[in-house]
């Protein structure tokens, strides 16, 4: 009968466990096993939630004529009522205003919203920003037109404090995998599409005239003399370009972030491929995607090498809010 009780408890020992291994094996913030990766669908939505968050609205009558909101930044948005049209007609009543202003790391990596011009060869490159903004009036859900020119007051201080004055006015395109590429605006002579800078240090502002709806960037193409390279990144296994994104921040430079648009379904790794990372630049990939509606990242310290292939592992990676991942990417230098 000893020896029968002592074989019980061996087996229950083992059952104890066996169940204790599996439940260890689905920690996936502590080990390299692949957790239950999301859909691209549950990716995307936490980029829209976090659109959604930083979407400022704003309401006023048709018949006010000339209008302008302060937003929560600061920025001032002047436009004209009377040049709003809904189907080529008058509107009457309410209008509503979507805003969206955007000046950081953290918050382009939420939104997906970095800041990659066009360039002529149709490559794209890395941009400086003075701001990203999204303008769009509605009425009863209804795309309204705009038929004159509005304008943005952005103060220089924040991102540049003074100004710059290469500055120029980019617009929006997003694809049909829901990136963002900018593309220059070309310098209207009427003044419908320009930008200037007026005032000196922490007053000065930046005074931007556009006539449409949609993405508007205040850009410049970023500039360094060193020799370029490409690079590419490898994720976890069970990542791909559709439920997680790779994102490239220059140390030194807060308010751009570059994105490593192309992916390998063969051999599973990122890339910027359009040879224009400076060898020798001090950066932070960073990688991200969703996890149980919060957000999965890593964020590795790197000095650029030519042609080098960077790696996360899951063990790198954490799970945070929105907010903490803003926060990590704002405090990178």
């Amino acid at each position: 009968m000893k020896k029968i009780l002592t074989q019980n408890k061996v087996m229950q020992l083992s059952v104890f466990f066996t169940l204790l291994s599996l439940t260890s094996c689905n920690d996936d913030d502590s080990t390299n096993a692949t957790p239950n990766v999301p859909t691209a669908q549950e990716f995307s939505s936490m980029r829209e939630e976090a659109l959604l968050s930083a979407t400022q609205n704003f309401q006023f009558d048709a018949s006010a004529g000339s209008v302008t909101v302060t937003s929560d930044k600061g920025v001032s948005l002047t436009l004209n009522t009377n040049c709003l049209t809904l189907n080529g007609n008058s509107v009457s009543g309410t209008i509503d205003l979507e805003y969206v202003e955007i000046f950081d790391g953290g918050n382009m990596i939420v939104t997906n919203k970095p800041t990659m011009g066009l360039m002529s060869d149709g490559n794209k490159s890395l941009l400086i920003s003075g701001g990203e903004f999204y303008i769009n009036a509605t009425q009863n859900g209804q795309q309204l037109e705009l038929g004159c020119p509005m304008t943005l007051n952005i103060p220089t201080s924040l991102t540049n404090p003074g100004g710059d004055n290469n500055m120029t006015l980019w617009n929006g395109v997003i694809d049909e995998n829901r990136d963002l590429t900018w593309e220059e605006e070309e310098e209207d002579p009427t003044g419908n599409q320009n930008i200037f800078v007026e005032g000196q240090g922490d007053t000065a502002t930046y005074y931007a005239y556009f006539d449409s709806f949609g993405w508007t960037n205040v850009d410049r193409f970023y500039s360094d003399p060193r020799p370029k390279t490409t690079i590419l990144v490898g994720v976890p296994d069970g990542y791909d370009n559709q439920n997680s994104a790779t994102y490239l921040h220059y140390d030194g430079e807060e308010n751009t972030l570059a994105h490593l648009d192309t992916y390998d379904d063969q051999t599973g790794l990122f890339s910027e491929h359009y040879g224009q990372i400076p060898i020798g630049l001090e950066c932070h990939i960073i990688f991200t995607t969703e996890s149980n509606s919060q957000w999965r990242y890593a964020i590795k310290d790197v000095t650029i090498e030519a042609d080098a292939v960077y790696y996360f592992t899951l063990s790198e990676t954490i799970v945070g809010s929105e907010q903490e991942l803003i926060d990590a990417i704002n405090a990178l230098p």
